[in-house]
């Protein structure tokens, strides 16, 4: 029987140890995006500029922070991945980063949905299942689960229609500043593209008491905002915590580790002639634990 009630003890302490080395190794690898896996913006005004607008461009996320990419209208998204698996730490896991502003006078924020994937079949590629890093505002009434629209290519130099199974119809507007055709010109069906996801509230309106617009930022949990409670005013990225993946049914998920995220414009907006439309942009991503 002691030797059972030895034997036990050690494997417990053996297990603890274990645990304690697992937490304790230093994550090594480049700390920025190693490959980006597929671009599919939605129509927008830069959608089709050589390097805000097309698969080249967005290949040039890759080891860096300083290049930018529009992921157009709602819906539209991109997948990247690292050269390691990014471990579900303490704190805060993943940086993106984005091109928000805040001039003290206005606010200019694109919000974009983040989700993240395991390579649970170990093939390399993102054809996992995804889940969603439930952001501040993820249980708002203000938000439609399974939102579903399609843009219809105009196929000219024109504003770039839209339905939604909500039943609305709209456009993304066309501007003069981008004189070009805002469908993707490299989308697989050159006809019309569906989208699906979680749609975001929007944010966008006049400031009261001028007559600036403004398109205004959520606390938390959401890329390309000027979040005070991630702390952008001061890092210049939006932080995400891989604890906060959910499931389609808004089930809490618990991940070791991640291998691929995605990240897809979150309002459908169509701003104004002059400013264009509501469109996330990416500049980059890190593993928040290399520094």
């Amino acid at each position: 029987m002691n030797k059972i009630i030895i034997l036990a003890a050690l494997i417990l302490l053996t297990a603890n140890a274990c645990k304690k080395d697992q937490a304790s190794v230093a994550v090594s690898g480049n700390r920025y995006i190693s490959k980006v896996f597929n671009y599919v913006p939605a129509p927008g005004q830069f959608i089709n500029e050589d390097s805000a607008g097309t698969v080249a461009g967005a290949q040039q996320l890759a080891g860096n922070k300083d290049h930018l990419v529009s992921l157009g209208g709602y819906g539209g998204y991109i997948v990247f991945g690292f050269d390691h698996s990014i471990v579900n730490s303490e704190g805060y896991d993943i940086a993106i980063y984005g091109n928000p502003l805040n001039t003290g006078v206005y606010e200019w924020s694109e919000p974009g949905i983040v989700l993240v994937s395991r390579d649970t079949n170990g093939n390399g590629l993102p054809d996992d299942t995804w889940y969603e890093l439930a952001g501040s505002i993820y249980d708002s009434t203000g938000i439609i689960k399974k939102y579903s629209i399609t843009y219809y290519n105009p196929k000219a130099i024109a504003d770039v229609p839209w339905k939604d199974n909500q039943g609305r119809t709209g456009a993304v507007l066309s501007n003069i500043s981008h004189n070009h055709p805002y469908y993707p010109s490299f989308a697989a069906n050159q006809d019309s593209i569906t989208f699906t996801g979680t749609l975001l509230p929007n944010t966008y309106g006049l400031k009261e008491g001028t007559g600036i617009y403004q398109n205004l930022a959520f606390s938390w949990g959401y890329s390309d905002s000027w979040s005070v409670k991630d702390d952008y005013p001061d890092n210049y990225y939006n932080s995400f915590d891989i604890t906060w993946a959910v499931d389609e049914n808004g089930n809490k998920v618990t991940l070791p580790a991640i291998d691929f995220v995605k990240v897809y414009t979150g309002q459908n907006n169509p701003g104004n002639s002059m400013l264009g439309e509501i469109s996330t942009e990416v500049r980059g991503a890190a593993d928040l634990h290399i520094k």
